[in-house]
């Protein structure tokens, strides 16, 4: 089958009232269904995970280019992960068609047909935040705990919420798409500082493969790429006032872990390199469920 504010009450007479939260009723627990958010006239896929029982951790998971909801879900395995861990797990469809799929619009990079998103495009984290409000609103989501993953386009569009939208997310774990803001138009083997600008410190885990053709963790490739992996984990630990690099280590699974401690809010950069994968989904969900739960917003 295809699938698609914890607030406070002000003061009255010097007591706080706590609104109750309605239960989530968007599916049964264990399924994956298509709800249409609120009035945006967009939808997406929802899982609702086994064993739910109120307000729940959010989790986006953001297609590579040219694909959609549906395949990212196939392809990343974290309905079952879901399940496993007890967080809700939202895979949109992004907001530009391109042939079979759909694109992320980030402003200022070319999509994968050459074209750079313009004023009349979706606004993809307009819709991502109206999402956040209205899952909330539903009884289904934490705002404090609201997380995006992604694969490829769906990474770069992930590392772009850390960038832009650190009010609505607490971590962020791109797959084979780590970025730190626009490639630079002076030198593209460098990030564009003006492009990524939190407002707070955002925690990072990523993933990537060694043998990645099409985002290479060395850099070059496409427009939207260009700088190295290494530069944009040095530029989040810059952000995140990391004081420390990890040392460099491989682990029993044979993957190479490296980055960035002793940052502002416990605000980590991590990354894991599977030396033999491709342009895969190279992440292992546990690991990534593990550092992405420890955060809050």
């Amino acid at each position: 089958m295809r699938r698609q504010s914890l607030g406070f009450v002000g003061l009255v007479f010097a007591a706080a009232w706590t609104v109750p939260a309605a239960a989530c009723t968007l599916g049964a627990p264990g399924t994956t269904q298509r709800v249409t958010i609120g009035h945006t006239g967009r939808s997406l896929l929802l899982h609702v995970p086994a064993g739910l029982k109120g307000r729940a951790p959010l989790v986006f998971a953001l297609h590579g280019s040219g694909g959609d909801g549906a395949a990212i879900l196939a392809g990343s395995k974290l309905e079952a992960t879901s399940d496993a861990h007890g967080f809700v797990l939202a895979a949109p469809d992004a907001g530009i068609p391109v042939e079979k799929g759909f694109v992320w619009n980030i402003p200022g990079v070319p999509t994968i047909v050459g074209k750079v998103p313009g004023p009349q495009d979706a606004d993809d984290v307009a819709f991502l935040g109206a999402a956040i409000d209205w899952l909330a609103a539903k009884g289904c989501a934490d705002r404090r705990r609201v997380y995006a993953t992604g694969l490829s386009g769906g990474g770069r569009m992930s590392s772009w919420l850390g960038c832009v939208a650190s009010d609505h997310f607490a971590a962020i774990a791109p797959v084979v798409g780590l970025r730190a803001g626009n490639p630079s138009a002076a030198d593209p083997r460098f990030s564009d500082a003006a492009t990524c600008t939190p407002a707070r410190t955002m925690p990072v885990i990523a993933f990537a493969g060694g043998k990645d053709g099409t985002n290479p963790i060395e850099g070059g490739g496409a427009g939207y790429w260009q700088y190295t992996m290494r530069k944009a984990e040095a530029r989040w630990a810059d952000l995140n006032g990391c004081q420390r690099p990890l040392p460099e280590r491989t682990l029993e699974s044979g993957v190479i872990e490296r980055g960035y401690t002793d940052c502002r809010g416990g605000a980590e950069v991590v990354a894991h390199i599977t030396p033999e994968a491709g342009h895969v989904w190279a992440a292992d969900n546990d690991v990534m469920w593990a550092f992405l739960a420890s955060k809050r917003r």
